[in-house]
């Protein structure tokens, strides 16, 4: 790997405010802004829309399709009609 030509990889929190969630990973990713972290080191900060902690999908707070309850409704509805197999 050439060092001339890639971005410099270090420690980067990200910062879920929705959530009040922050981890610290690594990245490439610039910022301005910087925290001291639970270490006492300080990083540069990134905060974020969504993560883990609030998005719906990984939250278990999304909505489920009843996709049996539709096609039934669907058959009482339309009939069953021939199948094609």
């Amino acid at each position: 790997m050439q060092h001339t030509i890639h971005p410099a990889y270090r420690p980067v929190v990200f910062r879920d405010r929705s959530a009040d969630l922050a981890f610290l990973t690594r990245s490439t990713m610039t910022a301005e802004k910087t925290v001291v972290w639970e270490d006492g080191n300080t990083y540069p900060v990134v905060d974020v829309e969504i993560s883990s902690a609030s998005h719906p999908f990984y939250t278990g707070n999304a909505r489920v399709m009843d996709t049996a309850g539709r096609v039934e409704r669907f058959e009482r509805r339309y009939g069953t009609g021939p199948r094609r197999g």
